[in-house]
């Protein structure tokens, strides 16, 4: 079993900052790329930022130069910073990550339940 519990969701306002932190556990040998997508009410689910084990990341042009993400090997956690929120960032982000569970076994997509982000303005 793997599971990723994401945290540190909630209510900005427009310009504000959040954390949030995604946590994977379970029968886990190895990970690869770890990321952040978002979904807003009807529309459909969109890739935010990725991080790969060695550390190349990418954005979607809408978060550049706000968001941040980082990873920590040891605990298996994948970060988001968000900075200068704005209203339309406002939808339900999920961790996805890349897992191998043996030295032989290939890589499988997991997600976390997701978490909600609101920015008012």
């Amino acid at each position: 079993q793997v599971r990723l519990v994401e945290s540190g969701g909630g209510l900005v306002q427009a310009g504000g900052s959040l954390t949030l932190s995604c946590a994977a556990s379970g029968n886990i040998f190895s990970i690869n790329t770890m990321g952040w997508y978002r979904q807003a009410p009807g529309k459909q689910r969109e890739l935010v930022a990725t991080i790969i084990s060695g550390g190349p990341t990418g954005y979607a042009d809408s978060v550049k130069g706000r968001f941040a993400i980082s990873r920590d090997n040891a605990k298996n956690t994948v970060y988001l910073q968000m900075n200068n929120l704005k209203p339309e960032d406002t939808a339900v982000y999920y961790c996805n990550a890349q897992i191998s569970r043996t030295a032989t076994s290939t890589w499988s997509s997991y997600w976390g339940q997701g978490t909600q982000v609101t920015v008012s303005s």
